[in-house]
């Protein structure tokens, strides 16, 4: 579709606000960025991992136009009367650092993507419970290679487990996940109680395969 016949900006936003909201009771500038088309998914998951430096950089659009988009979905959040909630964002790395979003790092551009806008239709309790879903670390992913001549790019060790990391292969010594115990897949229970009870737990994958691991 040429730029002459594309809907205006803001009824984009607003399109896309309202779908996200519709399916989830909550939404995000990261969901109307998603949906508008001006950024992939993938490159969203790369930015947790820690991959790109901020989720700007992942965004093909000139500076100006993605401030537009932000104050549009902004004022289309207020105006419907959702609730802004606050929210943490960390990336998928044993570090647990903060993620950070717009290239110049400015707090004010910073708290308008961290921000979900939460529908005040829902309870309290729920709205919590959104709030605490949105603000969880994401679990960490360990990898079982199927190709076992591998070489951890920190040390020049192996072993039977490592993490992606932006160089390449890290043996879990390196990251600090070599105190892991390995549970297999199978036992729901006894995953969650894990993993409300540890520290730090994390995900392995193998051939498509997953299951848990704990301290």
């Amino acid at each position: 579709m040429s730029r002459k016949n594309r809907a205006p900006l803001r009824d984009r936003v607003a399109k896309a606000a309202e779908g996200v909201l519709a399916a989830r009771h909550s939404v995000s500038a990261i969901d109307i960025l998603i949906r508008i088309g001006w950024l992939d998914p993938g490159a969203v998951e790369r930015w947790r991992r820690g991959q790109i430096d901020c989720l700007e950089e992942a965004l093909q659009v000139n500076p100006l136009r993605i401030s537009e988009a932000l104050q549009l979905f902004q004022s289309w959040a207020t105006a419907r009367g959702l609730l802004a909630t606050p929210t943490t964002y960390v990336d998928r790395t044993p570090q647990r650092r903060a993620l950070r979003f717009s290239r110049s790092g400015h707090a004010e551009i910073e708290a308008s993507y961290r921000t979900h806008w939460v529908s005040p239709e829902l309870s309290e309790t729920k709205r919590e419970r959104l709030a605490e879903k949105a603000s969880r670390a994401p679990e960490l992913v360990v990898v079982q290679p199927l190709n076992r001549e591998w070489t951890c790019h920190r040390c020049g060790g192996t072993g039977d487990l490592l993490m992606m990391e932006t160089p390449g292969p890290a043996c879990l010594r390196c990251v600090g996940l070599d105190d892991l115990e390995f549970l297999p897949a199978g036992d729901a229970k006894l995953t969650r109680r894990v993993s409300l009870t540890s520290l730090s737990s994390c995900m392995r994958t193998c051939s498509g395969v997953g299951s848990s691991c704990t301290p």
